[in-house]
């Protein structure tokens, strides 16, 4: 009977549909690796209640720690690596936050990028023309800067930089400009806008360039005259505010336009043959400071074509037919990196500058090696 018993038994495999059997050692195996990788996703949940928060640094920190000098080197090295394809960067981003009973009117950029080989790399989150706020007793302007570490991706440092991170690095642009473009012999220079980024220009170019004097213009009369004021006494050249942009234009050989409006704001006509321009207001679609005839008769150069030919001044000259992108003479960076002259002659040059998320991540690191040590 026993015997009988057990032959009547089916096998226990029997119980697992047939086209399931060849399936069951393949389970078998998946479920060993899950086990034996449980510890160690066990480990990996409990670290990240041990990754150390971001370091936070405020605007007072960031103001008395980075300066332009330190910007300067960072910045060409980062153009430099962006001409070479070893910057991973991204079309930034714009949010518009049209005027309301609720919020507004006001502009939020988001840029970031990577450079090849370095430790870190940066997202911005700048704010800008909240005009309003000067009723309300605050600037109309402010930013964060995320640095985040290349080796694992756990953000470093907040940085409560207000702007004057990205007013360094668009300063810093335009010292690189002017030591590439601009004779050693142009000493004169025109600042059309004399807000925080004409304050910047003139400081990080100041570094690189023996400046004789300095011819400025803007709207508003009693803030050219404070500008000139205050550059003047921390500089140690001369400033005088003018009552045209002309006469301002027409006596400077590198002219610096920094102007959020859509109205161009110089002439062909007004310009010396030889003139340097460096134009970094436009960084949208609805914005131009230089005129469609002056960019066409240049040696025009771009801090990255991709992005100008969209948010750029390119963009008003290609729209209007008078260039193509392969009319751009170089990108900033093909000039660092000795691939293409820079000036050569008494040319007119006009070098576009929208920001790259290149720059962000230059400043971004400086800000780091400077103030986390």
């Amino acid at each position: 009977c026993g015997a009988s018993s057990t032959n009547n038994q089916a096998p226990r495999s029997s119980h697992v549909p047939y086209l399931l059997r060849p399936i069951r050692p393949m389970l078998f195996r998946q479920t060993q690796r899950i086990l034996r990788r449980l510890p160690n996703a066990v480990n990996a949940s409990r670290g990240l209640a041990t990754v150390a928060p971001p370091r936070l640094f405020s605007y007072e920190q960031v103001t008395a720690g980075v300066k332009e000098a330190d910007a300067i080197e960072s910045v060409e090295a980062a153009f430099g690596m962006l001409a070479k394809g070893k910057v991973d960067v991204p079309i930034p981003m714009h949010i518009g936050i049209d005027e309301s009973p609720e919020a507004g009117p006001g502009d939020c950029h988001i840029k970031g990028g990577y450079v090849y080989g370095t430790k870190t790399w940066t997202v911005k989150l700048a704010n800008v023309s909240f005009y309003k706020n000067t009723e309300k007793g605050l600037p109309i302007g402010s930013g964060i800067f995320v640095v985040i570490d290349a080796t694992n991706g756990f953000p470093l440092a907040i940085f409560q930089e207000n702007r004057y991170l990205t007013d360094l690095r668009t300063g810093a642009a335009g010292a690189v400009s002017v030591k590439h473009f601009a004779a050693r012999d142009h000493t004169k220079v025109c600042f059309l806008g004399t807000g925080m980024i004409a304050g910047a220009m003139a400081r990080a170019s100041n570094e690189v360039q023996n400046w004789t004097e300095a011819f400025c213009y803007g709207h508003d009369d009693q803030m050219n005259k404070d500008f000139c004021a205050k550059m003047e006494k921390d500089l140690g050249f001369k400033f005088t505010p003018c009552a045209t942009a002309e006469e301002a234009v027409s006596s400077a050989d590198v002219i610096f336009t920094q102007t959020p409006g859509s109205a161009t704001v110089l002439e062909k006509s007004w310009l010396k043959p030889h003139a340097t321009i460096i134009a970094s207001g436009s960084d949208q679609n609805t914005k131009q400071e230089i005129p469609v005839d002056v960019m066409a008769s240049s040696k025009m150069v771009c801090d990255l074509v991709r992005q100008c030919v969209r948010v750029g001044e390119l963009r008003s000259a290609v729209e209007a037919g008078a260039m193509t992108e392969g009319d751009v003479y170089a990108e900033i960076g093909e000039v660092v990196n000795g691939t293409k002259p820079g000036r050569e002659g008494d040319e007119l040059i006009v070098v576009d500058l929208t920001g790259t998320g290149a720059q962000d991540a230059a400043i971004g690191q400086v800000a780091w090696d400077v103030l986390s040590k």
